[in-house]
């Protein structure tokens, strides 16, 4: 326990408070156990170190990665039982998707622990709720961290403290940018290409953003789902067949024959992509559960991934369609329009170049055009990149 001690303290040392994301304010630090999921690199890591540095006693917390060597011989109930009866209050266990099991000692943790708080993070694939057979749906409180919006890229690279705009005042064209010598699309592009990511300052950032997916689709699933080589093969093919396709309008029929699955396995394999953050589903507006409505289409999560992947040249509109739902669907629930491409509560959306007409929102009682290219609001052509200003 002592090299977990001194793990700990060195990665409090090197880790920088000069900027929080606003994410962390959205999360009630005084439940008992507390999930934090997302995809690799958004920084919940991070986010956790600055949050003990900032607001908690250090010598009563301790942080530790679930897939420490020290679990090769110790359990994690072992290691919680140990440091509270140290005078530990507050233990925070990251990438816990690593350690098989977890749930069912995180579950005794909680049950037989009650003065420990137990804050863990993983891959957003814990949700699909395979990581054990222990239930704590009624005992934790679970955070889904997005990936950097716009206005936080801003912020982080520029050093400016924008503030986030609600929706109705992104309609009217109220953003918090400061204009002047500043110009909104040339931070936009750069943001397209590399700022969805907190490491986006780091040297050969797609490079790495390519290996932390392969090893999602390689690695993480497989394990987590606990599929067979060969599923996990057929995982990662369809896994680039969807992003060649992207927005991909599901026909299951087909991709199953391809794949060669089973057409009842193809859904499974969608869910894994999806769940782990690494595709965002638009469907179709109904009432029920919205794993089980009807997918209208598939887009990759955000557009650094696209060119992370390196799919050729990055269609526009998709880029455009991919970072409207990234960003909207984290304030509002997101569905397909038959009459233009998004629908929001009674709201009507065309995404398009700056060119793009309102002819298909003739129709609609309440419709915007959102536009790439342009730098103000005027009437209902609203610039897409407002958007990003959402969280």
């Amino acid at each position: 326990m002592d090299t977990l001690l001194q793990a700990y303290k060195i990665r409090l040392d090197l880790t920088p408070v000069n900027y929080v994301r606003s994410f962390h304010e959205t999360i009630n630090w005084k439940n008992r156990l507390i999930g934090i999921l997302g995809q690799k690199g958004v920084g919940k890591s991070t986010m956790i170190l600055q949050h003990i540095k900032l607001y908690d006693k250090i010598e009563e917390s301790l942080y530790v990665q679930a897939d420490d060597f020290y679990f090769a011989g110790n359990t994690i109930y072992d290691l919680a039982l140990a440091f509270f009866q140290r005078g530990g209050k507050k233990l925070y266990i990251d990438e816990i998707h690593k350690y098989r099991g977890w749930t069912t000692e995180i579950k005794m943790i909680y049950d037989q622990l009650p003065l420990l708080q137990v804050v863990y993070s993983g891959s957003s694939i814990l949700d699909l709720k395979k990581g054990g057979k222990a239930d704590l749906s009624r005992r934790t409180v679970e955070y889904t961290m997005p990936v950097l919006s716009f206005r936080e890229y801003l912020n982080i690279s520029q050093g400016w403290s924008l503030k986030p705009s609600s929706l109705e005042d992104i309609l009217e064209g109220k953003v918090d940018f400061p204009y002047g010598e500043y110009r909104p699309l040339k931070y936009y592009q750069e943001y397209l290409h590399h700022g969805c990511y907190p490491y986006f300052t780091e040297e050969d950032f797609l490079i790495k953003l390519k290996q932390s997916i392969t090893a999602t689709v390689e690695d993480d699933i497989p394990k987590y789902a606990e599929m067979t080589v060969a599923a996990a093969v057929k995982l990662k093919k369809l896994m680039y067949m969807l992003a060649l396709s992207v927005p991909y309008k599901p026909n299951h029929t087909t991709l199953a024959r391809d794949l060669d699955i089973s057409r009842n396995t193809l859904p499974d394999y969608i869910e894994y992509l999806e769940k782990s953050g690494l595709f965002n589903a638009l469907r179709e507006k109904s009432s029920g559960d919205g794993l089980l409505q009807k997918t209208e289409k598939l887009y990759l999560d955000n557009s650094n991934i696209i060119y992370a992947l390196g799919l050729g040249k990055a269609d526009e509109g998709t880029i455009r369609e991919t970072m409207f739902l990234t960003w909207i669907k984290e304030k509002y629930p997101v569905r397909s329009s038959k009459i233009s491409d998004f629908e929001i509560n009674d709201m009507t959306f065309e995404v398009g170049g700056k060119n793009k007409t309102g002819k298909q929102l003739k129709e609609a009682a309440n419709g915007y055009v959102v536009k790439d290219n342009i730098e103000y609001a005027a009437g209902k052509n609203i610039p897409i990149w407002m958007f990003g200003f959402i969280y």
